[in-house]
């Protein structure tokens, strides 16, 4: 797979500026239009996401992929990212933004039970950030590299502050420590987990029909605090609506010491499992823009379980 890590970031700080300022004070429409040359921009200039948008999409779709869906691939991302400037600039009525059985956040939180949120790059992550920061009320913790994406993440920050306020950094000393005090407080705590780092420990589960390389830590995380854990998935359907999905893995997750190993295993092709359900329903939602599966292994016509 390739380290996604190593990918640069493309467009300059000026580029963005401009782009978050027509958002601002001239609205959604004009800033929407913009995202139509930025789409035909990275079609033209990122290549390797471009390759890598076509290698999902042709695994996924179950046939090649064409440069009008890797258009949309693009737009949708570039979509996403709009839209967190308008939630964050507390704009959220421009947004059809539907919940789908957020009791099963809402009924934990007001019970004052801590429990994972363990998302993915499926979809708008970020909504959910914007919405727990908005409703104030949510009490949601993110644990992330907070040095990815600089330019744009800076700038959301400067939007508002709340979201550095946030996040838990896992370059900072004793990060578990801090997730642990929190889910004893009560509070949300996000991660993804369909990313690794590169000499971090990882599994291999069935994706689409090819074998991928998945991070153990955040369910092995959950099962050592022993805390719920809950699927978020942020779905952009196009124009202004977002459904937002919401899935319990594990009230629970207890590992069979005997077999420790091949226990994680299972518990994290099940969340493979829930995000090839919901690619195949959303492609266009999927952002991991690199060669998500391992190099070397030849495309396989996808399976189409039920849900």
């Amino acid at each position: 797979m390739t380290d996604w890590s190593t990918q640069g970031e493309r467009g300059s700080p000026f580029a963005v500026r401009l782009i978050l300022w027509i958002a601002l004070h001239l609205g959604r429409a004009p800033a929407r239009a913009l995202l139509y040359p930025i789409t035909l921009y990275f079609l033209i200039k990122a290549g390797p996401q471009r390759r890598a948008s076509r290698r999902f999409l042709t695994q996924v779709l179950g046939r090649p992929a064409r440069l009008a869906d890797i258009a949309r691939h693009l737009h949708s991302f570039a979509a996403t990212i709009l839209d967190r400037v308008f939630l964050l600039a507390g704009r959220r009525e421009l947004l059809d933004i539907r919940l789908h059985h957020p009791e099963r956040v809402t009924d934990r939180v007001a019970a004052g039970q801590g429990f994972l949120l363990l998302g993915s790059h499926l979809g708008s992550f970020e909504i959910l950030r914007a919405l727990a920061i908005e409703e104030a009320r949510i009490p949601l913790k993110i644990l992330m590299y907070p040095t990815h994406n600089r330019i744009i993440t800076e700038l959301l920050h400067a939007l508002n502050p709340a979201i550095a306020a946030s996040v838990i950094s896992l370059a900072s000393p004793q990060p578990l420590l801090a997730v642990q005090e929190n889910l004893q407080a009560g509070r949300i705590v996000g991660l993804l987990g369909d990313r690794y780092i590169p000499g971090e420990p990882t599994v291999m589960c069935d994706f689409l029909g090819r074998r991928a390389a998945f991070p153990t830590g955040p369910l092995s995380l959950a099962a050592v605090t022993g805390v719920p854990v809950i699927l978020p998935f942020g779905i952009y359907r196009g124009g202004s609506r977002y459904d937002v999905y919401f899935e319990i893995l594990a009230e629970r997750i207890e590992l069979d010491r005997a077999r420790r190993k091949a226990s994680l295993q299972e518990w994290i092709q099940r969340y493979a499992d829930r995000l090839a359900y919901y690619s195949r329903e959303a492609p266009e939602n999927w952002f991991n823009f690199y060669d998500f599966w391992e190099e070397g292994n030849d495309l396989q016509p996808p399976s189409r379980p039920d849900r």
